[in-house]
């Protein structure tokens, strides 16, 4: 099947924007690769310090310098779900790496909060930048120059790109990441969202609410929803850095340890010294990081991924922008519906044929690159297959033919909508992006009134009190990465739905962030450059007219030009944002933070150095 010629086109354009950063990073990683294995390079004095407490065997093997040596760097804490089952892993993954001949270390593990608990609180003003602080300490792990490859155990929302972007600046190491699945299903979604519903309007209180969240997360595991964790695990396996259908098996089941150990002998095999050598610098490369964007669209993944996909390509020496996933949205077909685009949850997906099958109908449509590496060293292929168990091994087997429901997964030539519903808006509000995928087609223009906000808690305010009963367009200004952290914004959607359930056309525009879990009402998110940059957001008044067009991909103030350009972006007190919850400790990443279009990174592409300037002169 050849490649479609907007995903040809797309990817060609990548790659010559981002060619001198993509060489200079390939010649570091070409260099790193060139010392060997690492322990070599290290003194007797390092070297013992690095195995001193290691079994004997296993001490052996690293003083010979002949067996591969496996870093494990995890993200486990059992305060949440997702992270739980982690605990159990490193010690499957030391024994499998054995017997298949090399020998694991616990690297170091990386910070994990967690948007669920933080959300509406102040504590996620840190969340954003928690990705980059995962990233670091990713790099601190690894910086003992002890290993040969790496697995990363990670599921959460900043947590696996923060893992990602640290093992892509040490792309010379193979990496495998390994999941720890979803947590089985609880209260349905949609009876879920009825609750919290009820409780925003003050119909039940908090006793009800509390038990229905307690009824939906209730065990170890990802949360069933399709956020920004599962959308995680989704990326990984269509970027080829999973072993194949590993990302929705269930933890503490025997086949989710079989998948781990074999995830552990797999790294063994890639390893420098090992007979499949496949650093990750190699695997994410351009076609990859289109993949990753494609795989989103066609699922209807999480919004936060158009700043974590920028900040993982950047991290490759690859430049990807908002222009990009809105051309590849327009011709990706949308495969599922999963909550919240759906009713249904992740385990009803991976029941229907899960990601298997997404990756064999996108291959099949010519929407996906075959012609990729991944961590099992052949083509995208290979990942169109399930695990399974058999005698306490993993063996794999084609996806079904047919969608085991086609009310949740269906087949490209018959999809839930011809594109992938992320579009791009701009105007003279700036870009920003919006995902229609659960918004109906009635809500996806709305011309009305601006409501200004500058804080979450003021926009409840006015809605308890009643003030919001009318067409609106809210514009929560301040929400940028430089202004308070670029927090999440979910804590607004209850009252929102309300509104618009009720015949109101509303709709939020904001340079902060919606959620992984955004979904039926119009919201313009990561509107760049935001407002503390200087961007026009700040410019809106109560009671302009705000146009949000997302049929036509507008995002236009209706006010007279010259009055526009005689106003001024207001200043704002912004103290209250800046200590108090550990904020103070990252006024380095509010300071240096780039625009949300650039991945809201506290770091920059590679150097690229004079030879390399003037070749793509």
């Amino acid at each position: 099947m050849s490649v479609h010629p907007v995903v040809s086109a797309v990817t060609a354009r990548i790659v010559q924007r981002s060619r001198p950063y993509r060489a200079a990073y390939l010649q570091r990683l070409e260099a790193a690769r060139g010392q060997g294995v690492h322990r070599g390079t290290l003194s007797c004095t390092n070297l013992a310090h690095g195995f001193a407490a290691f079994p004997a065997n296993d001490k052996l093997s690293l003083k010979e310098q002949r067996k591969p040596s496996v870093a494990i760097v995890s993200a486990y804490n059992d305060m949440l779900s997702a992270h739980q089952p982690f605990e159990r892993f490193p010690q499957i993954i030391r024994d499998a790496a054995r017997a298949a001949g090399g020998v694991a270390q616990f690297a170091g593990g990386v910070p994990a909060m967690c948007d669920g608990i933080t959300q509406g609180q102040t504590g996620m003003e840190l969340s954003l930048f928690s990705r980059d602080t995962i990233a670091m300490a990713t790099a601190i792990a690894l910086s003992h120059n002890m290993f040969d490859a790496a697995v990363y155990l990670g599921v959460c929302d900043k947590i696996v790109p923060g893992l990602l972007i640290g093992a892509l600046h040490f792309g010379h190491l193979p990496a495998l990441f390994i999941p720890a699945g979803p947590m089985t299903s609880g209260m349905s979604n949609p009876e879920k969202a009825k609750v919290r519903q009820l409780y925003a309007q003050g119909k039940i209180g908090r006793a009800e609410l509390l038990e229905a969240e307690a009824q939906s997360y209730h065990d170890a595991g990802t949360c069933t929803f399709y956020g920004t964790a599962n959308s995680n695990q989704m990326l990984m396996e269509v970027m080829g850095l999973h072993l194949p259908g590993a990302a929705f098996i269930t933890p503490n089941t025997p086949l989710r340890d079989a998948l781990t150990a074999a995830a552990a002998r797999r790294a063994v095999e890639i390893s420098l010294p090992g007979p499949s050598f496949i650093p990750v610098g190699r695997v994410v490369d351009e076609k990859c990081i289109v993949n990753g964007i494609v795989a989103l669209l066609a699922t209807g993944g999480s919004t936060n991924h158009t700043l974590h996909l920028v900040a993982i390509a950047k991290a490759a020496g690859i430049v990807i922008d908002w222009t990009d996933f809105d051309e590849l949205s327009a011709v990706v077909p949308l495969l599922t519906r999963i909550y919240p685009n759906g009713d249904a949850d992740v385990n009803h997906f991976h029941a229907a044929g899960g990601t298997p099958f997404v990756i064999r109908e996108l291959l099949d449509a010519g929407v996906l690159h075959e012609d990729v590496t991944t961590v099992m060293g052949q083509g995208l292929r290979a990942h169109c297959a399930e695990p399974q168990l058999r005698e306490d091994r993993v063996v794999w087997q084609a996806p079904p033919a047919q969608s085991g429901d086609e009310n949740v997964l269906r087949k490209a030539a018959q999809p839930f909508a011809v594109d992938g519903g992320l579009r791009l808006l701009s105007g003279n509000l700036g870009r920003a992006v919006i995902k229609v995928s659960a918004v109906k087609p009635l809500h996806r223009i709305v011309e009305a009134p601006a409501i200004v906000f500058e804080s979450q808690d003021a926009f409840m305010r006015a809605y308890k009190a009643g003030e919001l009963e009318r067409d609106f367009v809210a514009v929560l200004r301040f929400q940028g990465p430089r202004a308070n952290g670029m927090p999440e914004l979910h804590a607004l959607t209850p009252a929102l739905a309300n509104l618009q359930d009720a015949g109101r056309h509303v709709a939020l525009v904001t340079d902060g962030r919606m959620s992984g879990a955004s979904g039926k009402v119009p919201a313009a998110i990561h509107v760049s450059p935001e407002v503390l940059a200087g961007g026009p957001l700040g410019l809106v008044r109560n009671g302009d007219l705000i146009r949000v067009d997302a049929e036509a991909g507008i995002l236009q103030a209706l006010v007279p030009p010259a009055e526009w350009a005689a106003r001024e972006v207001p200043k704002a007190d912004l103290a209250a944002n800046q200590v108090g919850m550990g904020r103070e400790l990252f006024a380095l990443f509010r300071n240096a933070v780039s625009a949300a279009e650039e991945g809201a990174t506290s770091f920059g592409l590679p150097p690229v150095n004079e030879i390399l300037e003037k070749a793509s002169a």
